[in-house]
């Protein structure tokens, strides 16, 4: 099989600001996996926060390249083969994803099948999309609900905490965005911006505000005071940077009530199902995110989105130049298509061979 690799930038209609900085644009990979004149698609987003440090563009193509050579000789059919080599070559967990992706979009069409029915699922049980807003003034974040509304009446928001002024300009700025939009379900992620007393203070608070539950609430490494939040606080815990794979579901399945998986921290769509499945059987809530993912890596998702309780995949819906077109946005549901594979196809004067 061939792999071809082209990197391509998105840039975000607003940009996003966490408790870790401030994302405009991101600079993508596409990857294409071509066997029997069929091609499969798939993305490699760089993101900030993995177990292995930073990778950045360069060095994410940099390991796609050097694979191409080892796995020319295999087909899209020899996964146990491929994920000897990914093992063996240590590959990054948005390389794997890509690849995983690149495998799966191949097998739908050559079966001629999307992945949501060659897995069997139902798309009428997919949850409304959340949409995200981040670290910013209380004026300001009013304005970006309204913006969402410009895309669809949120019903489900998002709200990044862990503000670098404290849980005071936190309270603010939820209060605000409850002013703007008193009917919308509320979820908070404070990206490990709050400390342990920060966080036990915070929970309280929320829950007053009728918030749903609290995403990573405690910094990367802090995972022993998760069992002290998890038994003080009146609200759900869930965890995303601390939970990469299914190792980490065991490890942390008795202090946190749910998990947050992304496509990009999993390393493809194989390790997602295996991590929905344990979760399930540990009695955990699922939710998928994402990060600055173009449709392609979002769409790969949303074939599994049956299975999630929550679903935080709305990057795409924030990008002006989203070279890519497949999951459609109907009543507030994200909705994978018919098309084989993972109905991905390019827009018009878009990125071309």
């Amino acid at each position: 099989m061939e792999l071809s690799v082209q990197p391509f930038t998105v840039h975000k209609r607003f940009p996003l600001t966490i408790s870790r900085g401030t994302s405009s644009q991101n600079t993508n990979l596409w990857v294409r996996i071509k066997d029997q004149e069929i091609e499969g698609w798939g993305e490699a987003t760089p993101f900030s926060v993995t177990t292995e440090g930073y990778k950045n563009t360069s060095s994410l193509l940099e390991e796609l390249e050097q694979l191409t050579s080892s796995l020319k000789s295999l087909t899209p059919l020899d996964r146990q083969s491929i994920e000897a080599i990914l093992t063996e070559k240590q590959a990054s967990s948005a390389v794997r994803a890509a690849i995983d992706i690149a495998l799966y979009d191949w097998l739908g069409k050559k079966a001629n099948l999307p992945l949501w029915r060659l897995w069997g699922l139902d798309r009428r049980k997919i949850v409304p999309i959340s949409v995200t807003v981040g670290i910013t003034s209380p004026e300001a974040a009013k304005q970006r609900v309204r913006n969402w509304r410009q895309v669809l009446e949120p019903e489900i928001i998002k709200v990044k905490l862990g503000s670098p002024n404290g849980i005071e300009a936190d309270q603010a700025m939820l209060l605000a965005i409850l002013e703007e939009a008193p009917q919308a379900r509320i979820t908070v992620d404070a990206n490990g911006g709050w400390s342990l007393d920060n966080a036990l203070l915070m929970g309280d608070w929320l829950a007053q505000q009728g918030v749903e539950y609290i995403e990573q609430p405690l910094p990367v490494g802090e995972e022993d005071k998760l069992a002290i939040l998890y038994q003080h606080s009146p609200l759900p815990i869930f965890v995303d940077e601390s939970c990469f794979s299914s190792q980490d579901i065991i490890r942390l399945a008795a202090c946190v009530h749910g998990i947050n998986i992304k496509i990009m921290k999993s390393g493809g769509l194989s390790e997602a199902i295996k991590m929905i499945h344990l979760a399930k059987v540990c009695g955990l809530k699922v939710m998928f995110g994402c990060y600055s993912d173009s449709t392609l890596a979002n769409t790969a998702m949303f074939h599994l989105a049956p299975l999630a309780d929550y679903l935080d995949l709305d990057s795409h819906l924030n990008l002006v130049d989203d070279p890519f077109t497949g999951v459609k946005l109907e009543q507030g549901r994200l909705l994978p298509n018919d098309l084989p594979g993972l109905g991905v196809t390019l827009t018009v004067n878009s990125y071309k061979l």
